[in-house]
């Protein structure tokens, strides 16, 4: 899943007692911010099995840290301690580390069995991935209409007017049809978690801009 975890983020940012949306990017995908970083310096393991599940090849059995249940709620927590030493808000924190742990939840929908509760099996995951004709409209349906959502209560404060929010949702589009539709790899290398940690840096960017040039209705 990748568009569907900035649903949550969305909604959050229609609530004045939030974060900037931008932030908001960031704590949607913090979980595998921490897992492509914790890759690539060797902590956390994954590899490539073809057919291990219908819509990629990813075995991840290696993630203890960051895609365990103690290790989402230990990032949550991190995350929203951070908002309120830099804010001082307790309602922005806590919706912030409830977007980051938002994240475990939508990957317990589509992961197969990989998802621990504190690092050793049992394992969890009910596979919808497994199941592109449901997977794929449900990701579609949670990404965009958090966005559409998000587009209704805001309005723009200056002359770039909806252009930002159009140039997100145009890499919404692109960036998941290059994770549904591209040959996948065939073996691990740096490439992998360095093209995700691109990818969400992208998206996170252009949230933050749309976040300098929206401003929720009254």
């Amino acid at each position: 899943m990748f568009i569907g975890h900035y649903g949550p983020a969305f909604l959050a940012a229609t609530s004045r007692r939030a974060p900037k949306l931008g932030t908001l990017f960031i704590a949607a995908q913090l979980v595998d911010l921490g897992f492509f970083t914790l890759m690539l310096a060797g902590v956390e393991h994954m590899r490539l099995v073809p057919g291990i599940i219908e819509m990629n090849p990813m075995d991840l059995y290696d993630m203890p840290w960051t895609h365990s249940l103690v290790g989402a709620l230990g990032w949550s927590a991190g995350f929203a301690l951070l908002l309120w030493l830099w804010q001082k808000r307790s309602s922005a924190a806590l919706i912030g580390g409830a977007v980051v742990f938002s994240h475990w939840l939508l990957d317990l929908l589509v992961h197969r069995p990989d998802l621990t509760l504190a690092g050793a099996p049992p394992a969890y995951g009910f596979g919808l991935w497994n199941h592109p004709v449901i997977e794929m409209p449900l990701e579609a349906a949670i990404g965009f209409g958090g966005l559409i959502l998000f587009a209704q209560r805001t309005r723009p404060t200056g002359p770039a007017g909806r252009w930002p929010i159009l140039l997100l949702s145009f890499s919404m589009i692109a960036f998941e049809d290059i994770d549904w539709f591209l040959p996948k790899p065939t073996a691990v290398t740096a490439a992998i978690p360095l093209s995700a940690l691109f990818a969400y840096s992208v998206m996170a960017a252009l949230a933050w801009w749309v976040s300098r040039t929206q401003e929720l209705k009254a």
